[in-house]
């Protein structure tokens, strides 16, 4: 199902529309969310940084939206999130081509901004992973991701994604890129102050606004 849904807005509080290169933050919600959802993160982000944030394609209810179906919390079937995946890659290539772009998630978006990664190593200089996971399957260019820096947040009080789930992407990514990771004490399935303030100050180090 191909995507065509996108809000747009720029980052930092006040900010003024960012230079027509500037680097893109793009925000990809959570299992039975919308676009709208994270865009309140962008007064929070470093300035200098258009945000767009995507409506997954598949529709779960009114205005409720996945990227792939839910069966088994934290271990999705493989073949629906490479559909998914070719379908954000496509809407990428289409709607930002020659743009820097940066993927941020939550959730289920934040395995989406893994599954970007993995696809396309040499596209993405770098991502944000919130309370996400990794698909638990090899992919063809994992071995070709060296040191692109990832930061990955998520909440010792998530009761969403497994310990199991949590254990297995911190591992992997461990071993593939330039992991960043923080364990909030007392965090759910959510996204706090001091995550904010963490995202932040990773993304002004590793994909400065213009």
């Amino acid at each position: 199902m191909p995507l065509t849904t996108a809000v747009r807005t720029t980052s930092g509080p006040g900010a003024p529309r960012p230079a027509q290169n500037s680097p893109v933050l793009l925000l990809l919600h959570g299992y039975g969310s919308h676009e709208h959802d994270l865009l309140g993160l962008a007064p929070q982000l470093p300035s200098g940084h258009e945000v767009v944030s995507l409506r997954a394609p598949l529709q779960i209810g009114p205005v409720a939206f996945a990227w792939f179906p839910l069966e088994d919390p934290g271990n999705p079937d493989p073949a629906a999130v490479a559909r998914a995946t070719d379908d954000l890659l496509a809407w990428v290539d289409a709607e930002l081509a020659g743009r820097t772009v940066v993927p941020v998630g939550f959730s289920q978006g934040g395995l989406m901004v893994t599954q970007l990664l993995r696809a396309r190593p040499d596209r993405f200089p770098a991502g944000v992973v919130l309370a996400g996971f990794t698909l638990a399957a090899d992919l063809p260019h994992d071995d070709e991701l060296g040191q692109v820096p990832v930061l990955y947040a998520h909440g010792d009080a998530d009761t969403i994604i497994s310990p199991l789930t949590v254990a297995r992407t911190s591992a992997w990514l461990r071993a593939h890129v330039a992991l960043e990771e923080r364990e909030y004490p007392g965090l759910a399935h959510g996204v706090s102050a001091e995550v904010l303030a963490d995202v932040a100050e990773f993304l002004a180090r590793v994909a400065p606004g213009a």
